[in-house]
């Protein structure tokens, strides 16, 4: 099986070629420019550099959040136009719980933590032990102090991951809180295509049509526009 998977959910854009349980390729790309004008470039180039065709590709899957809400639905779109054209399954996996993948096998605890504005961070908890994630607190968007209180109950080194980590190591007042290096310290495509990879082997139908995006929380519009209505009901 080859998947090509897209991760956008953030500033950075990435795509993956993985095949039979080895990562044939990945390019990552973290410029500033829109991910509409990087990532179809990046997966093209990527294919061709690996030898590969749009023909050979048999499953595609994507970072279907939480996440940047531009940013997620750029990477959605390009995974379910690619499967729809290619008639080929999609599968949407969680940005947080890929992120916690791309770590790799560090020991103790895992959290990814996204910066979703208003004092809140896009976070999930994972325990790291040889080599296998155990999920213990799902997806969520959570205040900053609320995650402090909870992460104090850990013994062990607590691992931060994503675009949220650097806020999260100078907001909470937390001696074993560890930021890895760099290159594992963000999301990437290879994440999405490991939890893809097993998702599938697992049996999942990978239907594009049904895939929709895990925003966890309203938009800044969606939210004005409840207020609004809510506002004109009291009227």
């Amino acid at each position: 099986m080859l998947i090509l998977a897209f991760e956008t959910s953030a500033k950075a854009a990435s795509a993956a070629l993985w095949e039979d349980g080895r990562l044939l390729g990945e390019s990552y790309q973290n410029t500033g420019l829109t991910h509409s004008q990087t990532l179809m470039v990046m997966a093209q180039d990527l294919l061709a550099q690996c030898g590969k065709a749009v023909s050979d590709v048999t499953a595609a899957a994507v970072a279907a959040g939480p996440g940047s809400f531009t940013g997620v639905r750029i990477g959605m779109a390009a995974a379910k136009g690619f499967a729809w054209g290619a008639d080929i399954p999609c599968c949407g996996v969680s940005t947080l719980e890929a992120m916690a993948e791309h770590l790799g096998v560090y020991e103790g605890y895992v959290c990814p933590c996204m910066d979703a504005r208003r004092s809140q961070v896009y976070n999930a908890l994972f325990r790291a032990e040889k080599g296998t994630l155990t999920r213990i607190a799902p997806d969520r968007a959570i205040a900053l102090g609320e995650l402090e209180e909870e992460l104090k109950a850990l013994d062990g080194p607590i691992f931060l991951v994503g675009d949220g980590s650097i806020l999260c190591r100078n907001t909470l007042s937390l001696p074993n809180l560890i930021l890895p290096p760099e290159h594992r310290m963000h999301q990437r495509a290879d994440g999405v295509a490991i939890l893809a990879a097993r998702r599938i082997a697992a049996g999942e139908p990978g239907d594009a049509a049904a895939l929709v995006p895990n925003y966890l929380r309203l938009s800044q519009a969606e939210r004005e526009r409840l207020e609004r209505q809510q506002q004109s009901a009291r009227v």
